[in-house]
């Protein structure tokens, strides 16, 4: 047993290349069960789907086990979003008869996306364009996360009650057009869980959108830390801080 446990650490946690690979695997195979979420939900429910549905199921159950397994602190991994949110992902994957309303919690998987420091420093040490653009990326990540779970929970909670959420397309629409405030208003959210998904949607959503903005339009830098500062931006021809006059060894491409 702690040899599995020994061997599972490697994996999640470890700096080799098999460790690297196998995380760039969980990367990727999140990516096509988001994508396939996505298309799924403009399929009928059929037995191929379901069936994948389950498929699916088994292999986040089979990662979140293994997570937790090596977990330090199990109670607080218990307390982090991300758990439940897989948590709530692995019900809706492994329990296709409850229903298309509540398969949609399906989405949730979606905020293990970009989470694991040794994931961003890996992208950080082998992409170039992921250095040079780690902030845009990692906003646009946070604010497609939110519009699919925003999205999600939308339709889950509408589609039987309000004749205007009919599809996935519907609640999508909806969270769009209230998340950049334009409320055509042609499609409404009723009762009073309905308005306070709205508030949500228009507060928490305007809030990443514009995250997004300031960094496509604020001035270029790169992250390095300042050695006596700390200071963590500079001017990418920077040679001394800005802050401390400390001289920076900033590396250009070229070094990488």
């Amino acid at each position: 047993m702690d040899a599995m446990k020994s061997r599972l650490r490697d994996l999640y946690e470890g700096e080799s290349d098999r460790a690297h690979r196998f995380r760039y695997g969980l990367l990727v195979f999140d990516v096509a069960t988001i994508l396939f979420i996505v298309v799924s939900s403009f399929m009928p429910r059929a037995p191929l789907v379901e069936g994948l549905d389950v498929l699916i199921g088994v292999a986040v159950l089979t990662d979140f086990v293994a997570r937790f397994a090596i977990s330090r602190h199990r109670w607080r991994e218990l307390l982090r979003p991300t758990t439940w949110a897989d948590i709530a992902a692995l019900v809706s994957f492994l329990a296709p008869i409850v229903g298309e309303g509540a398969g949609f919690l399906r989405i949730m998987r979606t905020l293990r996306l970009l989470r694991t420091y040794q994931l961003l420093d890996r992208l950080r040490s082998d992409s170039d364009f992921f250095r040079r653009n780690e902030e845009v990326i990692l906003a646009a990540t946070n604010l497609a996360v939110f519009v699919f779970v925003m999205t999600g929970l939308v339709y889950a909670t509408q589609h039987r009650s309000n004749p205007a959420i009919g599809n996935y397309v519907d609640a999508l629409y909806f969270t769009v057009t209230s998340l950049t405030t334009t409320g055509y208003g042609d499609i409404t959210l009723s009762g009073t869980s309905g308005r306070l998904i709205s508030v949500v949607v228009m507060l928490c959503g305007v809030t990443l959108f514009l995250r997004l903005a300031q960094v496509l339009f604020r001035p270029n830098k790169v992250r390095h830390p300042c050695p006596a500062c700390a200071l963590q931006r500079h001017e990418p021809d920077a040679v001394h801080c800005k802050a401390c006059g400390t001289v920076l060894c900033i590396p250009d491409e070229g070094a990488y």
